[in-house]
């Protein structure tokens, strides 16, 4: 005996289709696609721009291309023999220590000194914080070349500001001090110069990490007595952490591979004592017409890049909703 189960669908109301399990599946498979195909070009772009023209500078360093061969179209391949140049060149081996020094050097001073106007920012008043910010982005936008010379006449033997303005304050040692008359002094003039006008980026990007901070934090750290450095530690620091890794990280990269305040300031000179890879790379590329060895520079100088830019290379992977493990 069979049962039959009645079920009542009120008047006017049509009873529900059946779900098309097949419709769904096209649905998804098609939701699932949509994202990459509006990637795609973006990704199109950057492998011609990018991709290409990086194999082609590693297949060029493993040829021998001066100006002759490039006249004549010619392919020689020498395999290694470019590297091998290269790498038994002690002068390779000493420019590419002062590059990691000096980048280093001007990477932290950039970073120190944006974290401290950032957070002086924090406790500025409207107008004199605006004031601040206009100033910072003029700095920024200031025109590389332009900056560079400015710098020049600031740090000018006879006629600079910056010796006349030491020697009134007691320093008569400055009187007609040359900056440039070293390598090392040289590259503090230039570190200076890059520090100045990476700092606005800086600063700026460690300042809107601050502005997520919950104001309820420093009042309650305020109500609990902490100091400034424990508010700064406990509240501003985990903030913010992620943006100064992030800052570090593309300052390392941007200050590895400067070339113009360099070459403009004194072409890596005195005696090539101020030398830096990327001048390098344009003394032996452009200049000496000895391509093959310039892109066998480039490849160790990427290779170089990428053991300074390791740790913040598993930072940024192991990132997770904002925060840096």
């Amino acid at each position: 005996m069979t049962a039959t189960i009645h079920t009542s669908v009120p008047a006017g109301t049509s009873p529900p289709a059946p779900a098309r399990a097949s419709g769904r599946g096209r649905a998804g498979i098609g939701e699932k696609t949509i994202p990459y195909l509006l990637l795609a070009p973006a990704v199109i772009v950057m492998l011609v721009l990018l991709a290409w023209p990086a194999i082609q500078v590693i297949g060029i360093s493993f040829r021998k291309l001066d100006l002759g061969e490039l006249v004549r179209g010619e392919v020689v391949w020498v395999g290694l023999a470019n590297y091998s140049d290269v790498l038994s060149d002690p002068e390779f081996w000493t420019i590419t220590l002062r590059t990691v020094v000096f980048t280093t050097a001007v990477v932290a001073g950039t970073v120190v000194a944006g974290l401290l106007i950032a957070l002086l920012m924090r406790h500025l008043s409207g107008p004199v914080r605006v004031f601040v910010q206009v100033t910072l982005v003029l700095a920024w936008a200031t025109p590389i070349l332009a900056t560079t010379t400015v710098f020049q006449w600031i740090f000018d033997q006879q006629y600079g500001i910056l010796n006349k303005t030491l020697v009134k304050l007691g320093f008569d040692s400055f009187q007609g001090f040359s900056w440039f008359s070293s390598g090392a002094s040289t590259l503090v003039v230039i570190g200076v110069l890059i520090v100045w006008q990476a700092v606005p980026f800086v600063c700026f990007t460690i300042y809107a990490g601050l502005l997520q901070a919950p104001r309820e934090l420093y009042e309650a750290a305020a109500m609990d007595g902490a100091s400034s450095w424990q508010t700064f530690s406990t509240v501003s620091w985990p903030t913010i952490r992620p943006m100064v890794t992030l800052a570090s990280f593309l300052s390392v990269i941007w200050d590895f591979k400067v070339f113009a305040q360099v070459w403009a300031i004194r072409q890596g000179g005195p005696d090539g004592e101020s030398t830096t890879l990327p001048v390098l790379l344009y003394l032996r590329g452009i200049a000496g017409r000895h391509f093959g060895i310039a892109s066998a520079v480039a490849v160790l100088m990427i290779l170089v890049l990428v053991v300074l830019t390791a740790r913040y290379l598993q930072l940024l992977l192991r990132t997770r909703e904002g925060d840096v493990s």
